[in-house]
């Protein structure tokens, strides 16, 4: 049965990929794509090579090896809507991708400087914070610079809010990451007694949140509470640094029973910026707009006069560590990205190389051939 007659004259809302984040303008994207008898579907989990995609027919095992490019910022995602073989063809493929909205990437550990997206077509980005230890705000904005880059709304969940009883405490701990937080909504959580939990389903009752944190932030046992059962398996944490093992060891796309959809992702060790500047301009944003009051504007806020950054942080409107994490932030993503585009220099360098190699090769063939 074709996807057209599946969903018949019925409006996107109403047909059996509503719940995925199926929308109207989805459904003219995938329309070509229709006319060839080819499913649509959301990928939901990917895992050497194939992948899980719910279409309107339920879930489907497909092949990815016709959406394997060169580029790894175009690979297969959970997140993603794809075009999917119709049933009948053993293996099923994934035939292409539609355009992604939005997507959270990262820097990858390797030497080639490449961006790895975890999670495509998102709308909200939580970011777990454990109240179980210090709170580290530098790694806070790091989170929100790439959350803001996606293009996605940021959010951040203090979990484990039961190990802090003393209000006055809490409060301050809040007001702490509001502070590294411009413009983002900080939520204290306790998944064990239910506590915050309905502001936060009403904040991802729409749309796609993809669940971002380190390893023993809680993630597992918050996605248990928002999907009303226990789909991800919980470890407890080391008391000596709140982390705990990788309980969920691939990135997971769940229907939320009050609505929206929540991709749940492994803890990561790792969040290196890539290509994130307007990212890191949204996180500071208070900084970008003091720069603008510099005398000079390529002025770097270190000893150069009529410093308008310098001058907030020695009257105290602006925390000393705030402008060292933007600075740091700052270099680093401007070295990620003269080194990627390095990369992609000498890549297009080697392009050209080999195709003029193979313009030098047939030139020698027509010449033999006119002997």
């Amino acid at each position: 049965m074709s996807f057209s007659s599946l969903v018949g004259s019925s409006s996107s809302s109403s047909h059996p990929l509503a719940p995925y984040g199926w929308d109207a303008a989805w459904e003219a994207e995938f329309a070509p794509h229709a006319e060839q008898g080819l499913l649509p579907g959301r990928v939901v989990r990917v895992d050497r090579g194939q992948c899980d995609v719910v279409t309107p027919a339920g879930v489907v095992r497909a092949d990815t090896e016709f959406v394997v490019p060169r580029d790894p910022m175009r690979v297969v995602c959970t997140g993603d809507w794809a075009v999917v073989d119709p049933e009948g063809g053993d293996p099923r493929y994934v035939r292409a991708l539609l355009p992604r909205r939005t997507a959270f990437v990262r820097s990858t550990s390797s030497k080639r400087s490449e961006g790895q997206v975890l999670a495509a077509n998102v709308d909200h980005v939580v970011v777990a914070v454990s109240l179980a230890v210090d709170l580290d705000l530098g790694r806070v904005e790091r989170f929100l610079a790439l959350a803001w880059e996606s293009g996605a709304q940021p959010v951040v969940v203090l979990t484990k809010a039961d190990l802090v009883p003393d209000p006055a405490t809490l409060a301050h701990l809040v007001q702490d990451v509001e502070t590294s937080a411009p413009g983002v909504s900080v939520l204290t959580v306790s998944a064990l007694y239910g506590d915050g939990l309905d502001t936060l389903v009403a904040l991802v009752g729409s749309g796609t949140t993809v669940l971002l944190g380190q390893s023993g932030a809680g993630k597992s046992t918050l996605a248990n509470a928002l999907v009303g059962e226990d789909v991800m398996d919980v470890q407890a944490a080391r008391d000596v640094d709140g982390k705990g093992r990788h309980t969920t060891t691939t990135r997971n796309l769940l229907a939320l029973p009050s609505g929206g959809v929540l991709i749940d992702t492994p803890g990561l060790r790792g969040v290196g910026l890539f290509d994130a500047g307007t990212g890191v301009g949204a996180v500071f944003a208070e900084i970008e707009e003091l720069a603008e009051r510099c005398r000079f504007q390529d002025c770097a806020h270190e000893s150069e006069p009529g410093c308008a950054v310098r001058s907030a942080v020695e009257n105290g409107e602006l925390p000393v560590r705030r402008l060292e994490s933007y600075r740091k932030l700052m270099r680093e993503n401007q070295w990620i990205v003269a080194k990627t585009d390095a990369r992609l220099r000498s890549e297009i360098k080697k392009d050209w190389k080999r195709k003029g190699a193979e313009g030098r090769a047939a030139m020698r063939a027509k010449r033999g051939h006119w002997q």
